[in-house]
């Protein structure tokens, strides 16, 4: 049974601008809610599952503070081959990782999860991205403006760093955190009211 609309409350367990403002381009009402936990990957954890497991813990970490809410929650990370790309250390290790992606194609794996008074839904979105070849030039450049540090895998596709990228084979806005389409099919799915559609 779904909560009434006059009381349905939806909350974004996330801190990253790049969510608020895809989440907020759907004429969404939403409150900000960050959820603080461990984001070490276990061992040999494949990605899909990895980004599946943190999303549904953020979720339910944050819904246990807004209870009756409809919680929505994602985590983005990078794969190239079997290895897992998160946000870098330091100007050194976001070179690192550049070089590593130059001319290569590597995967976006984000996992999105919604917890609420229905229970829990949850996807796993795959988008693939073609870097170009980079010159050291181009590396040293861009990561001395800043925007790699707190991004996975160093780059930003909707920022300075969409000059890395030559294509884009799947959903854009999962390479920037959340995959609109996807999220869309769940928020309707738990019957949380949509700006466009009746109750």
């Amino acid at each position: 049974m779904h909560t009434p609309v006059g009381q349905t409350r939806l909350v974004l367990a996330s801190a990253s601008p790049r969510r608020r403002e895809l989440l907020g381009q759907l004429g969404l009402s939403f409150e900000v809610s960050a959820a603080d936990i461990d984001e070490t990957p276990r061992q040999g954890e494949p990605a899909t599952a990895y980004v599946l497991r943190l999303a549904q813990e953020k979720a339910r970490a944050v819904m246990a503070r807004h209870p009756g809410a409809w919680v929505l929650a994602a985590d983005t990370t990078v794969a190239l081959g079997d290895e897992l790309l998160g946000k870098p250390q330091d100007a050194a290790e976001a070179r690192g990782m550049l070089g590593r992606l130059s001319g290569r194609t590597h995967e976006v794996h984000t996992g999105v999860a919604l917890a609420g008074p229905g229970g829990e839904h949850s996807t796993v979105v795959r988008t693939r991205v073609v870097f170009r070849s980079l010159t050291l030039g181009e590396i040293d450049w861009y990561v001395g403006t800043g925007e790699p540090l707190d991004k996975a895998g160093s780059y930003a596709v909707q920022g300075k760093g969409g000059f890395l990228v030559a294509a884009v084979e799947g959903s854009p806005t999962n390479v920037i955190g959340l995959p609109l389409g996807e999220t869309l099919e769940l928020l309707a799915r738990a019957g949380v009211p949509l700006p466009w559609r009746a109750p």
